[in-house]
């Protein structure tokens, strides 16, 4: 691709949402990216839904974990060379109108890594009080383990550019991994900012997402991986 029309791969991690894996598909072909799904050990039939989209369909045969699908798209997408690599949810919170100018932010900016804010212009619909205090505790734990100051520590919409996607290491198989990225970014010292996106929390992403309890396993599975490391 040429400066002005780079080409971009969107991975979506997934997990048991045949609700609305075609719908968010769709929301992204029109934008010309190569998209990734990355079927986590899902026991209903996403395969179903997107069989006849024009995109490439990865699966683990077990439940590994967000991170571990992630790793799994980042590990394929690579082989590619594409120029950007972006992380996009596959509960439909996403919004597939910002990534084109996510996109152009970090061609201009010259960014190793652009990551996602929904507190930059309060761009969050329907989060709850709870959300957005453990959102705010997030980005205190954040900091103290990776150095950051972010408005937005765990935003799942993220886009790398080659030389970053192909040196950060993930090892965090599940939600941690988001921490895990923010930590490589600092000890590979990549250019970083923030991009404001819009998250929007419907009944059902607000079923399937992160309960309470996740915080502390995130907690735990990074404090583990200091230990052992």
């Amino acid at each position: 691709m040429t400066e002005n029309t780079p080409s971009v791969c969107v991975i979506i991690p997934t997990f048991n949402e045949v609700a609305k894996i075609s719908t968010v598909v769709e929301s992204l072909l029109p934008l010309g990216y190569q998209v990734v799904v990355v079927d986590d050990g899902s026991t209903d039939d996403i395969l179903s839904q997107i069989n006849t989209l024009p995109i490439a369909y990865l699966r683990h045969l077990d439940n590994l974990g967000q991170g571990a699908a992630i790793k799994t798209g980042l590990l394929y997408s690579l082989r590619l060379k594409f120029d950007y690599y972006i992380t996009f949810d596959a509960d439909g919170q996403h919004q597939a109108r910002d990534l084109p100018l996510m996109v152009t932010a970090i061609q201009k900016s010259k960014l190793d890594i652009l990551l996602g804010s929904r507190f930059l212009g309060e761009r969050a619909i329907n989060m709850s009080a709870i959300k957005r205090k453990l959102l705010q505790l997030a980005r205190i734990f954040n900091y103290l383990s990776t150095g950051l100051w972010l408005s937005d520590a765990h935003n799942g919409l993220r886009i790398l550019n080659h030389q970053a996607a192909s040196a950060i290491q993930l090892n965090q198989n599940r939600m941690a991994h988001a921490t895990e990225i923010l930590a490589e970014t600092k000890r590979l010292k990549l250019n970083y900012g923030e991009f404001p996106v819009q998250i929007v929390y419907t009944a059902y992403s607000k079923q399937k997402g992160q309960h309470a309890l996740n915080s502390f396993n995130i907690i735990g599975d990074l404090i583990l991986a200091k230990i052992f490391n």
